[in-house]
């Protein structure tokens, strides 16, 4: 029956695709219902094309009537604005990307096409996707679902928003420091982030290419595993993708934890973590001992060294990335320029916005001379202790658990005049991609305004089929999931009980 299909998970509404209780075409009026209703005050997209996402719909519809199947075939994805896709806008929620048409896919999807998936449209980010909050889009504010006065999380907080809301299924995001889980678990959706090259880059527009990994954000945790199946394997247009086989990754699933060892990290239970969020998360590492998990307390010591390194590595291969955006070839320019060298400063004095713009300037200085040494070289160092640190973790657990962020969502503006206050916020998050290794947050519980609180699963690289099977348990025994933010006449906290 139509009506309610937005609100249904990739999964159940591949069901009733499967059995005719519905078309992909109802599906996708669904949802466009649902974006016409609420993104006027969400934010979440930057652009939808109806009449192509229809079009997709009526060609998916038929191309099941003569008996093909495809993993995602009918099933609407939202992709974030930071992904190329053939014959649409690719701006990365920058003004110097204004008037730039992609002329070809991203790997990812061309993966999702193949799949039968139909693109329902483009969701807001942080520019460039250089903030925690997508305060930092040039063309709109994002707000979180469950409280308009809040921030969705960044700099995937468009993808977050939009799946939360239930104006999509699903949605890809991309992972530099924390960019889908921190979205994630703000918004209470799933996000995951994959191992560094178990997902193609191309056709991603970099930010920092050490450091970059496109994700699925969904609803629940096998919708997770669904879409991560579908984009992930070997790339020949990524010389840094994995040449590693694709599993079933719903074939690890189980309903207990008997036989996983978890591990706690103290690092990230620490002073500054907001006490409503360390009671939740230390209420789901309760439940999942009840699942048969193991406990054990690990260390990872350099954590203390992360955010500062991170944003000394991050920064300097931003630099680099976007010194390719000067108004000659595509995008922005300046007009009348006086010559060529006042057409490249005005460009992008004129087309960046002023987070893009700090973080290039840092980015310039520490890989500078005199200076290069003394940050660039040393923050690699640092990295490799981070990254050996994980691999001695790992020696003693299967996945660890922590805290996604060390508070709820905040509100909006409140962090902006303060950067590194807003950069403090990723102390959880970026040593996963310092280190390469895979990610997932879940939701957890909420605070007693009615904000999300996710739970992080960490795995070692390739680790997907065990942070996958511990999300999965937790998720159905907590249920957090089922609980709802949209209510009839606008968004704010759900009330009833998980």
């Amino acid at each position: 029956m139509a009506g309610d299909l937005n609100t249904l998970t990739l999964h159940e509404a591949e069901e009733r695709l499967a059995r005719g209780a519905c078309s992909s075409v109802e599906l996708v009026q669904d949802l466009l219902g649902a974006i016409r209703e609420r993104d006027g005050l969400i934010g979440g997209y930057l652009a939808v094309n109806e009449e192509d996402a229809l079009k997709q719909a009526r060609a998916a519809d038929a191309a099941r009537a003569r008996g093909r199947r495809g993993a995602l075939l009918g099933l609407p994805v939202a992709i974030k604005d930071v992904l190329n896709i053939r014959g649409e806008p690719c701006t990365c929620a920058s003004r110097i990307l204004r008037g730039y048409v992609s002329s070809y896919d991203a790997t990812v999807v061309a993966r999702l096409r193949a799949a039968g998936a139909i693109l329902l449209g483009r969701t807001n980010m942080d520019e460039f996707a250089m903030g925690s909050s997508t305060e930092h889009s040039a063309y709109q504010l994002t707000r979180n679902p469950w409280n308009p006065d809040r921030v969705p999380g960044g700099s995937s907080g468009g993808s977050a928003a939009v799946v939360a809301a239930d104006e999509a299924l699903a949605a890809l995001g991309s992972d530099t420091g924390g960019s889908i889980r921190q979205p994630a678990a703000f918004c209470g959706c799933v996000g995951l982030k994959p191992t560094y090259g178990r997902v193609s880059r191309y056709g991603l527009t970099a930010f920092a290419s050490s450091l970059d990994q496109v994700g699925p954000m969904t609803k629940d945790v096998r919708d997770a595993a669904r879409l991560l199946k579908v984009i992930a394997g070997r790339d020949p247009m990524d010389s840094t993708s994995l040449d590693e086989p694709v599993p079933d990754y719903e074939s690890f699933f189980a309903e207990d934890l008997s036989g996983v060892c978890l591990g706690l990290p103290q690092e990230y239970f620490v002073g500054g973590l907001d006490t409503e969020v360390e009671k939740a998360v230390q209420e789901a590492i309760r439940l999942c001992e009840k699942l048969g998990a193991r406990i054990v307390e690990i260390r990872l010591p350099h954590t203390r060294y992360a955010i500062a390194t991170y944003y000394i590595i991050a920064t300097a291969e931003a630099s680099a990335n976007l010194a390719r955006f000067d108004g000659v070839r595509y995008g922005y320019r300046a007009a009348d320029p006086r010559d060529p060298m006042d057409l490249y400063t005005r460009t992008r004095a004129e087309g960046f916005g002023a987070e893009v713009k700090r973080r290039i300037i840092f980015g310039a200085y520490v890989l500078s001379s005199g200076y290069y040494d003394a940050y660039y070289a040393c923050a690699q160092k640092v990295r490799t202790l981070i990254r050996r640190d994980f691999h001695a973790a790992f020696e003693r657990c299967d996945a660890i658990l922590t805290p996604v962020t060390p508070t709820a969502a905040y509100r909006i503006g409140e962090k902006t005049a303060n950067p590194l206050q807003m950069y403090l916020g990723d102390v959880f998050t970026v040593p996963t991609n310092l280190a390469g290794i895979c990610g997932l947050a879940v939701p957890c519980g909420f605070t007693g305004e009615g904000l999300p609180i996710g739970l992080q699963v960490l795995g070692p690289a390739m680790g997907e089929p065990q942070i996958l099977r511990v999300g999965y348990a937790y998720e159905r025994a907590a249920g957090w999931g089922r609980r709802k933010p949209w209510r009839s006449g606008g968004a704010g906290p759900a009330k009833e009980a998980p």
